[in-house]
């Protein structure tokens, strides 16, 4: 679960990387129909649409075509069935009368997802699910109307996959704790939470909700629709799958139970979908909460706590969502970026750099700014000035490597020196040099020639001066 700067665009699923959204990190993928004031009027006045005819609500034409929209919206590659999302308007031009009667009938089938495995940085795998279009259709159906119903019940620490809520608020809470005092934390790990999301439970917490047993019928289908492995069907009696639009709103229905048992505690913590921090003002009350917390999460939700993650630590020695913390001059607590978030931005852009990789010139800068664009976004509420300055030495230094590379022949390096303002005798001498790529990319020669100016010329973007931008 530590590795949360991936979970976030993973968790999203449904709503963002699943479907090719170029944004990692933001929830831009969220679509949600209630207004603030929709949800501000209902948590004031308690008021939740339980009733039951849901059914015939979920199933009307305009929540229906506003559910194609979204997910055409959201592209992404087809189902077990192979249909694309080029073809679900069509379909349900053609079918959506007879779907429609199947639903409200209870005799619809969900078809089995199709299992994808996604790299981590761990070497392991984060399996997803991909339901076919039309049954991405009708869960983000399901999902449009159920989210004003819960969205009031939900925990104001709470940030993950809800509307007008991002990570950087989560983030951001953390530091107003921290700055209150609250500095000792439990940083909370669930072993597998999204696989092992018990379905019983998961089907009692909404029905205390949902009156209308053909939703929860048709919920529960979805949750025992199973998966496709390599050709073979294999049954789900347990988890939600990540991959679906149902899966971010389930997991926050199921772990809203937690929240409020830590409101009842009177505990101060911040909850982005599985990932937890809880702040205390002692190591003592953390180390004694960790233990009761952890027997409520095994014995009433059923989940599991990985006991080697679950630590009691200090808060400048937690990562967050990516994100680090630490403690100024001044006695307040700031944010930066984690090392290890630091690390894998180092380690993508030696990837995207490497100087054998066969594209041009163009479209390495275009890479590059579409890589350090979307991960300065995320971190932009991070102090990280000197991070950033020294990336944009770094990273100058190996484009002017590939350069050189490219350059290869003596007469290609002697004519693109003086093409760039070199002397022909010392154009001649550089040339003809026997020195390594990388030690020639650090080279007085290089760095006249090939300037920061002359780079941004070329569309390489600078880290820093994006940053600063953003933050003016």
């Amino acid at each position: 679960m530590k590795d949360t700067q991936d979970k976030i665009g993973y968790c999203q699923l449904s709503l963002g990387l699943l479907y090719e959204d170029s944004t990692e990190y933001d929830n831009s993928g969220e679509v949600y129909p209630t207004s603030k004031q929709e949800i501000s009027h209902m948590k004031n006045t308690n008021r939740f649409v339980v009733h039951e005819k849901l059914l015939e609500t979920i199933m009307e034409d305009a929540n229906i075509e506003k559910a194609i929209q979204r997910v055409m919206s959201n592209k992404g590659s087809g189902g077990v069935d192979k249909m694309q999302v080029a073809e679900v308007r069509t379909h349900f031009a053609q079918h959506w009368s007879y779907l429609k009667k199947l639903i409200m009938e209870g005799h619809y089938s969900p078809q089995a997802v199709k299992r994808v495995e996604i790299p981590k940085d761990n070497g392991k795998k984060r399996e997803l699910g991909i339901p076919t279009v039309t049954d991405r259709v009708i869960q983000q159906a399901i999902v449009q109307v159920l989210t004003p119903i819960f969205e009031p019940q939900f925990s104001d620490n709470s940030y993950g996959f809800r509307p007008r809520r991002n990570a950087h608020q989560a983030v951001r809470k953390v530091v107003e704790y921290a700055n209150e005092g609250y500095r000792y934390t439990v940083d909370l790990d669930l072993e597998k939470y999204f696989d092992t999301v018990n379905h019983s439970r998961l089907i009692q917490i909404l029905s205390q909700t949902i009156k209308d047993g053909r939703v929860i019928s048709l919920i529960h289908k979805y949750l025992n629709a199973g998966v496709i492995v390599k050709h073979k069907f294999e049954e789900t009696t347990k988890g939600v799958p990540q991959g679906g639009p149902l899966s971010p709103l389930l997991s926050n229905i199921y772990l809203n139970e937690f929240d409020k048992e830590m409101e009842r505690r009177g505990n101060r913590f911040v909850r982005y979908a599985d990932d937890c921090v809880i702040l205390f003002k002692s190591k003592r009350s953390a180390m004694r909460v960790k233990e009761t917390v952890t027997r409520y999460l095994e014995e009433k939700l059923f989940v599991k706590v990985n006991q080697e993650k679950t630590k009691v630590a200090y808060i400048t020695d937690i990562k967050f969502l990516g994100f680090g913390f630490y403690i100024e001059k001044s006695g307040n607590v700031r944010i930066t970026v984690h090392k290890k978030s630091k690390e894998k931005m180092k380690k993508r852009i030696k990837e995207i750099t490497k100087r054998n990789r066969p594209i041009s010139s163009k479209e390495l800068a275009k890479e590059l700014k579409e890589y350090i664009t979307g991960w300065v976004n995320y971190y932009r509420i991070a102090n990280m000035s000197k991070h950033l300055r020294e990336i944009d030495s770094w990273m100058r230094r190996r484009i002017r490597m590939i350069y050189w590379k490219r350059w290869k022949l003596v007469r290609t390096r002697y004519r693109n020196l003086q093409k760039l303002g070199i002397n022909k005798s010392k154009a001649w001498e550089w040339a003809n040099t026997r020195k390594s790529y990388w030690h020639i990319a650090n080279s007085f020669i290089l760095k006249r020639t090939l300037t920061n100016e002359v780079l941004k010329i070329y569309g390489f973007i600078s880290a820093l001066d994006y940053y600063n931008s953003i933050n003016l």
